[in-house]
């Protein structure tokens, strides 16, 4: 009888390799010839199917990359920097470390928007957890199209970038943005308040540009000790491979390749594209992996299954290594009958791990996992040849890919650039101003200023008792009890400023999330971000992208807050058009002392309330402008980074001497919605009568109220250390006054021309009635 070998990857059968299937894969015939010339051959499905996810943009950032080179990722905190592991990790003292990272679910929301952003926030709590972190935190920044017709009455309610109109959204449209934004937030809330994790703050937004593409981008945070990093590569020839965490099955299927291309109508069929996560199982995979990384020894890497699943995590690992990898297929627990090589290769189910343990600690991994009754498998192992092998039972050998080729050296493309038409420019004569009494309490109530506790309250923030301020400050303050540090992170970004001008736009991101660290009294230290931007290959969007990020590193190199890691998210464009570009900048800080912990609300009668910065403000991209007139306009309102920083530092040393008892960042909605957010948000409600006048009789009200100048705070300091604080300011060249004093049941502001009185109560009330009225 002849002996039946086993089949080689040319020999295994597959369907025919068509143009149109690879066109399906998303492969360009550029990129089709280079895969033949790595294989020496030509790929078979599998194999197709595999550098379909690995080269697509989601996994390979091919073009973005080559920009991402441009940001600061060095300092005297950093740990891990940007792009060598699953999260970076920066040094918080005394042995200790903060791995953070933000990532998107934006695809996968738009189609199903509970499983989207709950699988979101289990991916990314699993990038921390395989550093070695325990994840102490969560935050999101969020963007839907409208939930509520326009304020203004018109029919174009908002103007893009370019200068088309934008139709006001139908009932239809309305409906849909309601049903995406409640499910993003109650995927969210399940599973972050299952795993027992607490989510502390974030950001939402709503603008037409995100109709049909919501964002969905969300952040965690762990501390470890320096010695506990965990590394995701697969070291030491002869290490066995395990593969740990749930059954593979047949959801979220080449979600990676989803995720890089445009949605469409047909994106409506992409449900198995879609991943369904389980947050009780996540916690188990999370406390073994924790529990068998502190056995000294047994552990030689580790990577969790995202993206690309299977397929990312062996490729990756082995080419960090400078090893290869070969597992096999018929071992990997699987759900799911009748699975092919292709499926459970570029399957993306949910809470999965590959394990690489050192040779002789097999038992150590199945102790482990055993006690915690999840599923595991020796799957593989580490090989010296540096291929990728993937065989498949008595199938024989169905894949064999060199994995550093796979992994990391993916075509890199520098798409053409095209400054797009310049905006409209803001012209103040066709824009009548809008009587303060009623315009400020229209703003407080419009989506993108009205309270968020509808929100917050569906997410246990309390969870871990180390919340310190609760959702609704500037930025979340954690203690951490085990390192007994004190944590402040926020997410930022004003993507209408960086439709308008996104360089500029991209700083102020930046500006922005540091000034709310430092209004909390933290010292910013570090920066995660998250680029969600239409199709790169439109010249317009990538223009905006370049612009953008050049703008971030900017401000990065003058903040001195180097980048650790972060997302990239293109292909954000529904059938109306790309969204407005949206860079999120995700911070965070380090409050040196308890006693430096700040909040925005006033605090007492009596204290006096003081302005650091310009009082002008300037309507150009403002909420004034954007809600209640419909116009998308410009220019911005000038910015300084040095002037920034002077602010940043001026505020922090005002904290840190005790001249500041409650600090809040001036942004959108301008220094009157800043006020009044003062008075209200938080335990006490207390009213403030101030004098904003310039003298200066051209200045309209409209402008004093509602521009919004970059580079403020309206602080507050007792009556008897108001002047010692203004002194400190003003000798720090910053433009620094008093406007008024804390007290009274009324938000009283003079201009030079006109008195306007608010009813605080009432203001509270329709800031706060938005969201259970529109999601009621």
């Amino acid at each position: 009888m002849q002996l039946q070998l086993p089949l080689s990857p040319a020999q295994v059968p597959s369907p025919a390799i068509t143009p149109e299937v690879i066109a399906k894969h998303g492969i360009t015939p550029d990129e089709y010839q280079r895969i033949q010339e790595i294989l020496g051959r030509a790929p078979n499905l599998t194999e197709l199917g595999i550098f379909s996810v690995m080269w697509s943009e989601h996994c390979s950032y091919k073009n973005s990359k080559l920009e991402l080179k441009k940001f600061p990722t060095t300092g005297p905190e950093v740990l891990v920097k940007a792009g060598e592991e699953n999260a970076g990790v920066i040094d918080i003292g005394d042995g200790w470390g903060v791995a953070f990272k933000m990532e998107s679910h934006n695809h996968p929301s738009a189609v199903e928007p509970f499983q989207g952003a709950a699988t979101g926030v289990g991916g990314i709590i699993r990038d921390i957890f395989t550093m070695g972190a325990r994840p102490v935190f969560l935050l999101n920044s969020l963007r839907f199209g409208p939930i509520e017709a326009a304020q203004n009455g018109s029919s174009s309610p908002a103007h893009p970038a370019g200068g088309s109109s934008v139709l006001a959204p139908t009932a239809s449209q309305l409906a849909l943005n309601r049903h995406l934004f409640s499910g993003v937030v109650s995927g969210i809330a399940h599973y972050g308040n299952c795993i027992g994790l607490p989510t502390i703050g974030g950001e939402i937004y709503f603008d037409p540009s995100y109709s049909g593409n919501p964002l969905v981008n969300v952040f965690c945070a762990g501390v470890l000790r320096h010695e506990q990093i965990a590394r995701g590569a697969a070291t030491g020839v002869g290490n066995p491979v395990f593969y740990v965490g749930a059954e593979t099955g047949r959801d979220g299927l080449a979600g990676a390749a989803f995720a890089s291309r445009e949605l469409t109508e047909e994106s409506k069929e992409d449900r198995p594209a879609v991943q369904v996560g389980d947050p009780f199982k996540e916690k188990l995979l999370l406390e073994a992996c924790l529990e068998l990384l502190a056995i000294d020894g047994a552990v030689a890497g580790i990577q969790d299954m995202g993206a690309a699943g299977l397929t990312c995590s062996t490729c990756e690992t082995a080419s960090r290594g400078g090893t290869g990898v070969e597992i096999d297929l018929a071992k990997v627990p699987q759900r799911e009958l009748g699975m092919n090589a292709y499926e459970i290769l570029l399957s993306e189910s949910q809470e999965r791990m590959l394990i690489i343990a050192h040779k002789g600690r097999e038992d150590d991994v199945r102790r482990v996992f055993e006690k915690w009754e999840l599923p595991y498998a020796e799957i593989g192992v580490v090989t010296s040849d540096g291929f990728m092998r993937v065989r498949h039972g008595e199938l024989g050998v169905v894949a064999e890919i060199p994995a550093r080729k796979l992994a990391e050296e993916a075509p890199l493309y520098r798409p053409a650039a095209k400054e797009p038409a310049s905006p409209p420019r803001l012209d103040l004569a066709t824009v009548p101003m809008i009587d303060p009494q009623e315009a400020l309490p229209r703003l407080l109530a419009h989506p993108n200023l009205a309270s968020r506790r509808w929100v917050w309250r569906q997410y246990d923030h309390m969870v871990r008792a180390g919340c310190v301020v609760p959702p609704g400050s500037d930025a979340a303050v954690f203690h951490v009890r085990e390192a007994n540090k004190f944590l402040a992170a926020t997410s930022d970004c004003n993507a209408t400023y960086c439709a308008l001008q996104p360089r500029q736009g991209g700083m102020m991101a930046v500006a922005e999330a540091a000034r709310n660290l430092v209004c909390s009294g933290a010292r910013p230290i570090a920066v995660t971000d998250n680029l969600n931007f239409g199709n790169p290959n439109k010249p317009e969007n990538f223009w905006q992208l370049r612009e953008c990020v050049e703008g971030l590193a900017e401000a990065c190199r003058a903040f001195g807050t180097p980048v650790t890691g972060g997302n990239v998210s293109l292909y954000n464009e529904s059938p109306a058009g790309a969204i407005d570009p949206t860079p999120t900048v995700g911070m965070v800080g380090i409050i040196e002392q308890e006693r430096h912990i700040t909040r925005a609300q006033f605090r007492d009668p009596g204290d006096a309330i003081l302005l650091l910065g310009s009082i002008s403000g300037g309507l150009g991209g403002s909420q004034y402008l954007l809600q209640l007139h419909g116009k998308k306009e410009g220019p911005l309102p000038r910015f300084d980074l040095k002037a920034e920083l002077a602010l940043q530092q001026a505020v922090l040393a005002l904290i840190k001497m005790g001249l500041a008892k409650s600090a809040h960042d001036c942004s959108e909605g301008g220094l009157a919605v800043t006020l009044a957010e003062c008075c209200f948000t938080g335990e006490v409600r207390v009213g403030a009568s101030v004098a904003i006048g310039t003298r200066n009789q051209e200045r309209r009200d409209d402008d004093l109220l509602f521009g919004e100048a970059g580079s403020r705070v309206v602080l507050t300091s007792s009556a008897a250390n108001s002047a010692a604080a203004l002194a400190l300011a003003q000798w720090r060249g910053l433009q620094a006054r008093r406007l008024g004093t804390v007290g009274g049941e009324e938000l009283v502001i003079h201009t030079d021309t006109a008195r306007y009185a608010w009813d605080v109560k009432e203001l509270q009330r329709v800031w706060s009635e938005t969201f259970p009225r529109l999601m009621a």
